[in-house]
C-alpha cells in the first residue's frame, strides 16, 4: 500500500506550488511551508475521523462523492473553477471535522507558517479535495470498505505524524488536533528538525543498526523505513529547491486561460458561451439564495433566483452536447465538485418548517438538472 503522505505530496509540483502561492497571494516558500504541514495534518485528522464506525462511514461516503481526478483538480486551481474547488473543499472538511475544528486547524497552520487564518483556510479548502481524492484512489484500488479504510489510516498514523514538521506538531497537539498516541513519533520528528534531515536519515540509528545486524533478512525493511522517513523529513524540513518530490514534468496544458476550467481556452466554450462561467454564475445564485431561506416568505422570495440558476443550468445542458469528450469530462467534474455543498443547503431548506414545501419543486428541478449534467 502506498505511503499516503508521499502520494498526496506528489501533487505539489513546483508549478503547482507556484500556482497556489499566486492564488493565495503568498511567497512561494511560505506557501510550500504551509502546505507541507497542512497535508499530514489533514491526514492525521482524517485518521481520527475514521477511528469510529460512524466516522469511517461518513468518510467513505465523502470519498464516494469526491470522485474528481487529481489531474482535473490541477486544472481547477487558478482557473474559473477555483472558487468552487475551494468552497466545496472547505465544506467537505467542515462536514468531516466540524467547522470549529477546521477553523482551529487553519489558525494553527497559519500561525506556524506566518499567514492569516483566512488564507490558511482557503489553502485547506484547495488541499482538502486533493487529500480526499488521493485517499479515495487508494481505497478504490485496494477495494476497501469503511473498516478497511480505517485500518489503512490507522496503519499509517506513525508515518503521518512523522511527516508533520515538529513546530507545527507541537501547536497541533496544544490545540487538541493531534492525540497523545503519536507523541513518541512527534518527538522523533522534532529531533530530526534539529539536525540536517539528510544526516539523520542517512546515518540514523535505524539504518546503521540494520547495516550491522546479523539478521540479514531484516535489514531491507529497516532501510525502506529509513528511506521513506528520510524523504518525508527532507521534503518538509529541507531548504526550498527546484528538485522536489514532485518532479513529474508539468503537462503541456498546465497553463490555462482566464475564464476557463479545461486545459485549453475553448474546452468549455460553445457558441461563444463559456460554460464554466455559466456554472459559476448558477452556483453563485444558488448559494446566495438557499442560506437566506428560513420560512415560507423567504422561500417564496428566493424562487426567482433559483429559477434563474436553473435556467442557466438548462443552457449549459443544451450546449454541453457540443463539447468534445475532454471538455465534457471537465464539465462533469466541475458539477460533481459543487454538488455536495448544494445538496447540504437543499436538505437544510427542505427540513425547515414552512419553507420546505414552498421551495421543494424548485429544489427538485435544480437537483435534477445537476444530476443530468453530472452524467453528461
Amino acid at each position: 500500500m502506498a505511503n499516503l503522505v508521499s502520494a498526496v505530496m506528489q501533487f505539489l509540483t513546483p508549478d503547482m506550488i507556484a500556482k497556489i502561492a499566486s492564488v493565495l497571494g503568498l511567497d512561494r516558500n511560505v506557501a510550500q511551508k504551509a502546505m507541507t504541514g497542512a497535508i499530514p495534518a489533514l491526514l492525521a485528522s482524517l485518521a481520527d475521523v475514521a477511528s469510529t464506525p460512524n466516522g469511517a462511514r461518513q468518510l467513505t461516503n465523502t470519498l464516494t462523492q469526491q470522485s474528481t481526478s487529481i489531474e482535473s483538480l490541477k486544472n481547477l486551481v487558478g482557473g474559473s473553477g477555483q472558487n468552487l474547488l475551494q468552497e466545496s473543499g472547505a465544506n467537505m472538511l467542515s462536514d468531516l471535522f466540524g467547522g470549529g475544528t477546521l477553523a482551529t486547524m487553519a489558525q494553527t497552520i497559519g500561525k506556524f507558517a506566518g499567514i492569516g487564518e483566512g488564507t490558511a483556510k482557503s489553502m485547506l479548502g484547495m488541499l482538502g479535495p486533493v487529500v480526499l481524492g488521493t485517499l479515495g484512489q487508494q481505497q478504490r484500488s485496494a477495494g476497501l470498505d469503511g473498516s478497511g479504510l480505517a485500518s489503512l489510516l490507522t496503519s499509517q498514523k506513525d508515518q503521518i505524524a512523522a511527516a508533520i514538521p515538529s513546530g507545527l506538531a507541537e501547536q497541533l497537539s496544544a490545540a487538541g488536533l493531534i492525540d497523545g498516541a503519536t507523541a513518541g513519533v512527534r518527538s522523533g520528528a522534532a529531533a530530526a528538525g534539529e539536525a540536517s534531515a539528510r544526516t539523520v536519515y542517512q546515518a540514523g540509528r535505524a539504518a546503521s543498526a540494520a547495516a550491522r545486524s546479523p539478521m540479514a533478512m531484516q535489514w531491507p525493511y529497516w532501510l525502506v523505513a529509513a528511506v521513506v522517513l528520510g524523504g518525508l523529513a527532507w521534503y518538509a524540513l529541507g531548504p526550498s529547491r527546484q528538485e522536489t518530490v514532485a518532479q513529474v514534468p508539468a503537462p503541456a496544458t498546465t497553463r490555462t486561460a482566464a475564464g476557463t476550467v479545461g486545459a485549453a481556452p475553448t474546452d468549455l466554450t460553445v457558441g461563444g458561451v463559456n460554460l464554466a462561467n455559466q456554472i459559476n454564475a448558477s452556483v453563485g445564485s444558488i448559494r446566495a439564495a438557499l442560506p437566506g431561506i428560513t420560512d415560507a416568505a423567504s422561500a417564496q422570495a428566493a424562487l426567482p433566483k433559483l429559477k434563474e440558476a436553473i435556467a442557466q443550468l438548462n443552457e449549459v445542458s443544451s450546449r454541453a452536447a457540443q463539447l468534445p469528450p475532454e471538455g465534457k469530462s471537465v464539465l462533469v467534474k466541475l458539477i460533481i465538485a459543487a454538488t455536495p455543498a448544494i445538496n447540504q443547503m437543499c436538505d437544510k431548506v427542505l427540513a425547515t418548517p414552512g419553507a420546505g414545501n414552498v421551495a421543494k419543486p424548485a429544489i427538485d428541478e435544480l437537483r435534477g438538472k445537476l444530476d443530468v449534467l453530472a452524467r453528461t
